[in-house]
């Protein structure tokens, strides 16, 4: 039998025994670099990381004079600019599946898939932003959103949501780890176990030593590199690359790759890589026309839901942000998110199509879709490349789960129900030593979890089911007053078993067996995303009219601090004027936002039906573009706004150690005399210094003279 020549992946064909059998993996089960610098990038990479976030850390505590008491190392002072919290939140939510799993879609569906990844896993952190104000104004003091349960709704509510808190931080980095150690396994050789189980201890030791500000150093730091990788294989894929190089060679390839009506295969082979896409219009990529692009995209908004709204992770990155920062923060981190899947799943997921990769199912589920592409373009440089973006997406969203899942057993088990009267130091010593267990105990998840055959799309698919339905009850916290507590326990306990009843009757009636193959299929997916999500919500509605709490967030305005906050954010900024304004801000444009990318979008790609050449051309530019834009944004933004700050620890650093001493003791000095002096001369003193610079407070001198004169009778 003839083998095809000048066809996409042609020379992955060869006669084998007279017959024409085309490669069954790309990788031939032979990794492409060493172990070694597997063993180099899991600890080499870590440690290096931990040590520049541990020196940053230790920068703005000897130069910036930060107070790392237990408040700082949860909060981060409250006191993060719009640049960093979006960095933040673009890192935070840049797993292995963002750049894994979006590229897998891709190679399955077509242009749709990169598009309804990105979509619909954008829209949840531009409308989480509304949460993110009301935190704001509902519970300024909180540390974790269980704090928040049990001030409204009491102590079984709170023990229920602390559960599903759990369950999404333990999923997140469990899907974290299986993507970056199959990966890791796959280009190097280095044992899947190892990796697995490697892989945390860089993000440990940092967490440790710097806490939430630490995290969030880190999370700016694997942005930048995430980001000019991002850039680099999208210019390589659409610009530079000898065997594509322009977005009409991936257009014409992705044809050819279609007109191959029969695949010449073993009969064992399973890849979608050649012929026509099933449920596609025209069998073509090239469109948006596609019903397994859809349901996936269905599946993927409502599975976030329950990954964004439920992880403490985001809540914590709300506390920390600037009340003026908060909503832009979330914007914009959005927006720039949106590139990372989108831009990249379209420059290396169409990109295997185009070349024809023989990459199996199974191969595509464990995330080597984009690593075999970045191989085939680069050889070992893009292999190199690809793990490093993989290592740096990977450990930096785990770094904010580790944090998150901290929070919530220190404030709200060892504070709550341990030792309510802990000070700071208890509770920072309890922090610290959850984060290493932690990291631990998810090394040790990840091996079972390899062990047992579980992949990163299986449980990427599977999450909403099981924590789908906290979302709307965890909305209506902040947003609904009517909302009370039997309705969030009932809604939430009640969506999921609902949801999981549905999964396993789903895939049972319709493929007659269940196992992980079958459950993690799209109709059975679909099935119990949407009745998770949707029971919770509707149980939670139907009893809050039944019998409505009308709560006025007294009790969580209550919410306490073990230490002094460490913020220098002013109190003008916490006014309900303002606060109400940013509220109006973000629903607006996240509502418009979320409008665009899910729904008109999508209507005015559809009469485009099978895109011609122009059209594809059009789409792979807006690729381009946005990833190039928002990884600039991303780089700059941060740096810009925290100029003042680098400044000053340049000057710091760079000024004679014994003046700066000196400095420091004259202002502590001087801390001390102020200290010892009647509340009245402080505040005369206060009250003096605000003068000269313009900014006189009527109500502050009237409190001074009223001290005074109080002072004068008692001295009389």
């Amino acid at each position: 039998m003839a083998c095809p020549v000048g066809l996409p992946g042609s020379e992955y064909y060869s006669v084998i025994n007279g017959v024409c059998t085309r490669q069954e993996s790309f990788f031939g089960g032979k990794p492409m670099l060493s172990q070694g610098i597997g063993y180099a990038v899991v600890l080499g990479f870590g440690a290096l990381f931990a040590l520049v976030t541990s020196f940053l850390v230790w920068l703005e505590q000897r130069y910036i004079f930060s107070r790392h008491n237990s408040e700082w190392f949860n909060t981060a002072g409250r006191n993060i600019k719009t640049g960093l919290i979006a960095s933040v939140i673009v890192s935070q939510w840049t797993w292995a599946a963002t750049i894994l799993q979006s590229s897998n879609v891709a190679w399955q569906y077509g242009v749709s898939g990169p598009f309804w990844y990105a979509s619909g896993a954008t829209v949840q952190v531009l409308l989480f932003g509304v949460l993110a104000i009301e935190i704001k104004r509902k519970a300024p003091a909180a540390h974790t959103i269980c704090e928040i349960v049990r001030a409204r709704w009491g102590t079984t509510a709170h023990i229920v949501f602390l559960c599903f808190c759990f369950a999404t931080n333990i999923i997140v980095t469990a899907m974290l780890l299986l993507g970056g150690s199959a990966v890791v396994n796959a280009l190097t050789g280095m044992n899947l176990y190892a990796a697995s189980f490697l892989i945390p201890l860089g993000v440990v030791v940092y967490t440790l030593h710097g806490g939430l500000k630490a995290t969030f150093l880190a999370s700016y730091l694997h942005s930048v590199v995430v980001h000019v990788v991002l850039v680099i294989f999208v210019f390589l894929v659409y610009v530079s690359s000898d065997k594509l190089g322009s977005p009409k060679e991936v257009y014409h390839k992705l044809h050819a790759v279609v007109d191959m009506k029969t695949c010449v295969a073993p009969l064992n082979f399973d890849s979608q890589a050649c012929g026509p896409v099933s449920g596609n219009n025209g069998g073509s990529y090239l469109t948006m026309l596609s019903t397994g692009g859809l349901v996936f995209g269905i599946i993927n908004i409502v599975g976030n839901f329950g990954t964004v709204f439920v992880d403490n992770g985001y809540w914590m990155s709300a506390i920390a942000a600037r009340p003026s920062s908060t909503h832009k923060g979330y914007l914009l981190g959005g927006l720039v998110w949106f590139a990372v899947p989108f831009s990249l799943a379209t420059s290396l997921g169409l990109g295997a199509l185009s070349l024809g990769l023989p990459i199996t199912a199974d191969e595509a589920n464990h995330g080597l879709v984009p690593p075999a592409t970045a191989v085939a373009l680069m050889g070992k440089s893009g292999a190199i490349l690809l793990l490093t973006m993989l290592f740096m997406a990977v450990t930096s969203a785990g770094s904010s789960e580790l944090i998150a899942f901290s929070s919530l057993c220190t404030y709200d088990i060892y504070r709550t129900y341990i030792n309510p009267k802990a000070t700071g130091k208890q509770i920072l010593w309890v922090s610290r030593s959850i984060v290493l267990l932690f990291g631990c105990f998810m090394g040790v998840l990840a091996i079972v979890l390899n062990k047992a055959g579980v992949s990163l799309g299986w449980m990427y698919l599977a999450m909403g089911v099981f924590i789908g339905s906290a979302v709307m009850p965890v909305a209506f916290l902040l947003l609904w007053s009517k909302a009370n507590a039997k309705g969030a326990i009932a809604g939430s306990l009640i969506g999921m078993i609902a949801g999981v009843i549905t999964w396993l009757s789903v895939t049972s009636v319709q493929y007659k067996r269940v196992n992980l193959d079958t459950t993690g299929r799209n109709a059975p997916m679909l099935a119990g995303n949407l009745v998770s999500i949707l029971t919770g919500g509707a149980v939670h509605a139907i009893l809050s009219f039944i019998s409505p709490q009308n709560y006025e967030w007294d009790t969580t305005k209550h919410i306490t601090m073990v230490d002094i906050d460490a913020s220098d954010v002013p109190e003008e900024e916490y006014s309900e004027a303002k606060l109400r304004k940013a509220r109006n801000w973000i629903i607006k444009w996240g509502i418009g936002f979320t409008v665009l990318i899910v729904i008109i979008w999508p209507i005015f790609a559809l009469p485009a039906k099978v895109f011609s050449e122009g059209y594809f051309t059009f789409w792979a530019s807006i690729a381009i573009i946005w990833g190039t834009v928002g990884s600039a944004v991303i780089i700059i933004m941060p740096l810009y706004e925290s100029w003042d700050t680098i400044s000053f620890i340049f000057m710091g650093m760079f000024t004679s150690d014994i003046l700066y001493e000196r400095l420091e003791d004259i202002t502590s000095r001087l801390k001390a005399v102020m200290a010892s002096m009647p509340e009245s001369e402080r505040l005369y003193l206060l009250e003096k210094e605000r003068r000269k610079k313009g900014e006189a407070d009527e109500s502050l001198l009237a409190k001074e003279r009223e001290l005074h004169e109080q002072d004068k009778t008692i001295s009389g």
